[in-house]
Parts: C-alpha cells; structure tokens; sequence
C-alpha cells in the first residue's frame, strides 16, 4: 500500500510540475502537441489510478498502458526540449521525475 501512495505522489509532483508549463507552450500547437502532452500525463495518472484500484491481469493491462504513456511523455519532452519550450535545467528536472515513476511501474510490473 506504501508503494501505491509513493508512485501516486509521484505522479501528482509530475502534473503539477508539467502541467502549468504546457499552458505556456506556443499558442499554436495549444490544439495538437501541447494537448497530446497533457493527455499522455492525465492517461498516465488514470492508469495508475486504476492499477492501484485493480488486481491480477486488470492491473496489469493498467500498468502496461501507464508504461505506454510513460513514453509518450518521454518522446514529447525531448521534443518541447529540443523546440526549446523548456529548458535544459527543466527537461533534466522533469525527466528525473518521470524516470522515477518508470522504475516504480517497472518495479510493479514484474510484482505480478
């Protein structure tokens, strides 16, 4: 139950981070890349949320599409990063975070 709470943590210090700056994101990728980022962090935390609530194969089906949005994430990171709508410092931030919560769903992935 401790590790349910942990990652749940986790994931909250992630949208809080994340989500204030994709409102600053170019207003004309607000629609498409800026939408999908949120989308893959709120998906993420619905999974997890899911997973905490579930056993067996369910949390397991859960935890795999939470892996799924954990690269999602990742790939859209890089991008905003290398379109220099976060900086260094806060990719490296950011990306620590979301490390961290991929070793946790790692972690309970091979739990079965």
């Amino acid at each position: 139950m401790t590790e349910d709470l942990r990652i749940q943590t986790k994931l909250y210090q992630l949208m809080h981070w994340l989500l204030p700056k994709a409102e600053r994101f170019p207003r004309l990728y607000r629609t498409t890349v800026t939408q999908r980022v949120m989308d893959a962090v709120l998906d993420l935390q619905e999974n997890i949320t899911a997973a905490v609530v579930h056993s067996g194969s369910v949390r397991q089906k859960h935890l795999k599409q939470a892996d799924v949005a954990l690269n999602i994430i990742r790939t859209y990171l890089r991008l905003i990063t290398d379109w220099q709508w976060l900086s260094l410092s806060q990719y490296e931030h950011v990306s620590l975070m979301v490390v961290e919560i991929g070793r946790m769903v790692g972690a309970w992935l091979k739990r079965r």
